[in-house]
């Protein structure tokens, strides 16, 4: 799966640079009997349905010309935005995040908990610190980087 994935980044990227958009995500996973390709683009101020229209028929078109084909199973094509939960992968993607309010799924838990919520009050290349509410009081929880399985922008209810 991850040579499908960098192959089809190595595709997207001249595709994304022209258009000065930004390549968020590659997902190739099988649901149920199907497979599905997801590329989530994005820009400033977002990225609209012609645009990943456009993006979708590019990317179609040089999957089509590689010879041998890199998915050689039947797959549907996705091209859309990552949405309001947008994924923290990058380093600019946390440093856009800096104050924003995020999701964080942990491989092991810390204080006893797998998963939180809270605003993102800091981060380094080694961890990065939310500020947590618990009932009414707000606490500030360190996380190894390494330990983060993943990250998310997320909605505060």
């Amino acid at each position: 799966m991850s040579s499908v994935i960098e192959t089809v980044t190595g595709l997207v990227t001249p595709i994304l640079e022209e258009k000065h958009f930004e390549l968020v995500d590659i997902e190739f996973l099988k649901e149920g009997k199907s497979w599905f390709l997801r590329v989530f683009i994005d820009k400033e101020g977002g990225i609209d349905i012609e645009e990943c229209a456009y993006v979708s028929e590019r990317l179609s078109e040089e999957l089509d010309a590689c010879n041998p084909d890199p998915i050689p199973q039947a797959y549907f094509l996705e091209v859309s935005s990552p949405g309001a939960e947008r994924p923290l992968k990058k380093e600019s993607d946390y440093e856009r995040a800096q104050g924003e309010y995020i999701h964080v799924s942990l491989y092991q838990p810390v204080d006893g908990e797998k998963h939180y919520e809270g605003t993102l009050a800091s981060f380094t290349p080694e961890e990065l610190t939310l500020k947590v509410k618990i009932k009414t009081r707000v606490k500030e929880v360190t996380i190894d980087r390494k330990n983060i399985a993943k990250a998310r922008l997320a909605i505060q209810f």
